[in-house]
């Protein structure tokens, strides 16, 4: 008899705690604890990333007189460029997951990198020294990679996850290709709470990935520099900045102001020409750019000739007058100096035959002749376009850290 009493009141028991089980994951209402869908964003980056109060990517300020835009049919979003910038700083996009994006493009140097070939996967290095995405955005050009090789930014993201040396899912040699990388990352928990948030599912496509990506890198500005505080006073760039020193001024004219060159080549006066390239106030690379005289590769192994795209000149040393070099797609040019020396004497090297007409006037090598003086002037007012925030600001930093 006291085995039949255990043996109620055991499945009376049992039955209460399913009763109670079912209430509590009762989707229905009451008294019900709701799953958290962004318990493994939390778990993983705390309130580094917090879907319910995003960080302000979509509507930045930017000065009035930067008018030039490269977004296309991809406008920026808080969601999306959030989800970019988890995607930009996981190591995960990698084969061996220690490489991500940031890796190469690092926010204390303006997302570039001050090693000259940046390291890969498995002892690879980047074929290109890394350029500098900062105000990537803000150009007439819409071609990227140093050689032009996608035809936009969105296209561009994905690249160095497929290339073999940098992140590897390049399919070849028997690794993974890119498929693999979207079953990865469909795996980890915290992208499909992501995906769900920004697209309404899980599904992790490349296209995705890449209009996340170019979001991110999209957003990523700059304009609180010297420069542009003075820009604001003044109704146009060839007026003196009233905050700039006469040094600084003096570059700044020398910088705007076309070169007047003899039939050899040799300049007799005017400014040295860079706005020619590198036209104010975004200071991008205009998009029919030739070769600018730098033909070599990193590590020696012949010429390269089809490099004609920069990254702008903005953020070419950071406010406290820090360069983020080394310049160039060889890295070979380690100071600003250095860069603005390159330009004060041009050589047309054998075999290069896609030099930059602005720099061969009359068909010679141009010869700017920049005195002392005039060298130290244009230095000192490049490096009034460098900010501050961009090194910063936390919307823009590893989440993962």
């Amino acid at each position: 008899m006291s085995r039949i009493k255990l043996t109620i009141a055991t499945l009376v028991a049992s039955v209460f705690i399913i009763i109670s089980c079912s209430k509590n994951n009762d989707t229905g209402g009451g008294d019900v604890t709701p799953t958290d869908p962004y318990a493994a964003i939390k778990a993983t980056f705390g309130t580094r990333i917090d879907p319910t109060n995003l960080a302000n990517y979509a509507n930045q300020a930017k000065p009035a007189y930067i008018i030039k835009e490269n977004t296309g049919a991809n406008p920026i979003t808080n969601a999306k460029a959030t989800l970019g910038r988890v995607l930009f700083y996981d190591k995960n996009l990698s084969i061996d997951n220690t490489v991500s994006c940031g890796s190469c493009h690092r926010q204390e140097f303006a997302f570039g990198d001050t090693a000259i070939a940046s390291r890969g996967v498995a002892g690879g290095t980047t074929g290109r020294h890394s350029m500098r995405l900062v105000n990537a955005r803000f150009a007439v050009e819409t071609k990227f990679f140093w050689d032009e090789r996608a035809a936009t930014l969105e296209q561009q993201t994905t690249k160095p996850i497929q290339d073999h040396a940098e992140m590897g899912f390049s399919g070849q040699a028997g690794r993974p290709g890119l498929a693999d990388l979207l079953a990865k990352l469909q795996a980890i928990k915290y992208y499909n709470e992501l995906f769900k948030f920004v697209y309404g599912d899980i599904t992790v496509t490349e296209a995705r990935l890449q209009e996340c990506l170019a979001q991110f890198v999209r957003s990523i500005q700059s304009f609180d520099s010297k420069y542009d505080a003075g820009r604001t006073l003044v109704p146009n760039d060839g007026a003196p900045f009233p905050n700039f020193t006469a040094q600084e001024n003096q570059g700044k004219q020398l910088f705007l102001g076309p070169p007047v060159f003899n039939g050899a080549g040799v300049r007799t006066g005017g400014g040295v020409g860079c706005n020619g390239c590198h036209n104010a106030p975004e200071f991008d690379i205009a998009p029919n750019s030739g070769n600018n005289g730098i033909i070599g590769r990193i590590g020696g192994g012949g010429i390269d000739i089809t490099n004609t795209r920069a990254p702008g000149l903005r953020d070419l040393a950071n406010a406290a007058g820090r360069e983020n070099g080394p310049f160039m797609h060889t890295g070979n040019l380690a100071t600003i100096q250095n860069a603005v020396g390159h330009y004060n004497n041009i050589n047309i090297a054998p075999g290069n035959t896609n030099l930059d007409p602005k720099l061969t006037p009359g068909g010679n090598g141009q010869q700017l002749n920049m005195t002392g003086a005039e060298m130290s002037a244009v230095i000192a007012f490049l490096k009034t376009l460098g900010g501050s925030n961009v090194y910063t600001d936390a919307k823009w930093s590893n989440p993962f850290q």
